[in-house]
């Protein structure tokens, strides 16, 4: 227990956050098949996402609830101490049936949610998917008062808006820091450079998953411009192949690569590592714990997570989804899940809420940071052979596993 957060509640994100491989063959094919049949380009960006069920008009007002809401969630975001009082005030009774990869969401969601789920709690890299599937519908975010109170870039993301239409609600958000000891390094790193210099081998722990090449052409989109990269996450052969050879450099740096944020937070605590990509949740753990630690978010940017409540598309609970959405949504709530979580809420307001509940949260977790900060955070999707510029060249993820599985062994 650390911050009031269990490591097993977390290990869920972790799963999440580094297992994007499982998603693969749900996502990547049907992504590329619904962009060509759509004359789309397969890009996640609100220019060219497919969207087939934009068209149905939301409803303008909240009905009686059904008594019933059943929901997709990752493990950790339907607690007791936050749905039981919304079941009081409602009357709609919370079925969860938890998922720990995003494949396993995008599964349980065909058909719709089947006309059995009406909420998912998807992740950016499954919720292109569940849009361009028609797997989910547009909401009416008037229905949800602190939409309003959202941060800016929080409010219509791409990975849950569509040309203005609207698919859901942003949630909670992370980036993935630059984590370092300050026993070892007196000032938080300025570059992701220090991830491939030999002035800390054998010191150096990364993440065990793919998705680390978008964090390699981020830091190479600087250091080598004439790539020409402009999104870390659509990649032609030349910059992909730059990326895996700086990564394939950098295995003989790293101690270890980690799955679950406990892995890293160990490899901290014993100075078996001294500087690697890391959430907040880490550094919090770490500093709880005395270790001496820094974070940063480098001048190259930062890749990260955000996960957003998706509408069924045949919901049988729709009022109570829109009472769900608008409950989880308000400044309380949003602080509960936040600091149970290890996450950064979609509303800023709750900052001064979690620091109530338990002080120092809402700095610890960067709710107080400006809009400004989280700027150059590039928010996950998935790679496909479809890029947003029009053509047809950019390396698909399945190419990525097959890459990163001989990087990591």
């Amino acid at each position: 227990m650390m911050g009031g957060v269990p490591v097993e509640i977390r290990r869920a994100s972790a799963t999440r956050s580094w297992q994007l491989a499982s998603v693969i063959l749900v996502v990547a094919i049907a992504v590329t098949a619904s962009a060509c049949s759509n004359g789309s380009h397969g890009s996640s960006s609100a220019a060219s996402t497919a969207a087939p069920t934009a068209t149905e008009k939301p409803p303008s007002s909240i009905g009686a609830g059904e008594g019933s809401l059943r929901l997709i969630a990752w493990d950790g975001y339907a607690q007791r101490q936050w749905v039981r009082p919304f079941e009081q005030r409602t009357g709609c009774m919370v079925h969860v049936s938890y998922a720990a990869t995003s494949s396993k969401m995008v599964s349980l969601m065909g058909h719709g949610g089947g006309g059995r789920y009406d909420l998912v709690s998807a992740s950016g890299d499954a919720d292109q998917q569940l849009i361009s599937s028609g797997d989910v519908k547009p909401v009416n975010i008037a229905l949800i008062p602190s939409w309003k109170d959202f941060r800016d870039f929080l409010r219509s993301p791409s990975f849950n808006t569509v040309k203005g239409v609207h698919f859901g609600t942003s949630l909670q958000f992370g980036p993935n820091i630059l984590l370092s000891s300050t026993k070892s390094l007196a000032t938080a790193p300025a570059s992701w450079r220090v991830l491939y210099s030999t002035r800390f081998a054998g010191k150096i722990t990364v993440p065990n998953n793919p998705i680390q090449i978008a964090d390699a052409a981020l830091y190479l989109r600087e250091a080598k411009p004439a790539l020409d990269i402009t999104d870390p996450y659509e990649l032609n052969q030349q910059q992909f192949n730059a990326a895996v050879q700086l990564l394939t450099a950098q295995k003989p740096l790293v101690a270890r690569y980690w799955k679950l944020a406990r892995d890293e937070i160990r490899l901290f605590q014993s100075g078996k590592a001294v500087v690697g990509p890391a959430w907040p949740y880490q550094r919090v753990a770490l500093q709880q714990d005395g270790v001496a630690v820094k974070d940063s978010i480098p001048k190259q940017g930062a890749t990260g997570w955000a996960d957003s409540w998706l509408l069924a598309s045949k919901a049988p609970h729709p009022n109570c989804a829109y009472k769900w959405m608008a409950y989880v949504s308000s400044p309380k709530v949003q602080a509960e899940q936040a600091i149970s979580f290890g996450e950064t809420p979609a509303n800023p307001l709750a900052c001064p809420i979690m620091d109530q509940l338990q002080p120092g949260s809402c700095a610890g977790y960067l709710a107080d940071k400006p809009d400004a900060y989280f700027r150059s955070i590039r928010f996950w999707k998935l790679p496909t052979s479809l890029c947003d510029n029009g053509r047809t060249d950019c390396v698909p993820y399945s190419r990525w596993t097959a890459a990163w599985s001989k990087i990591a062994g």
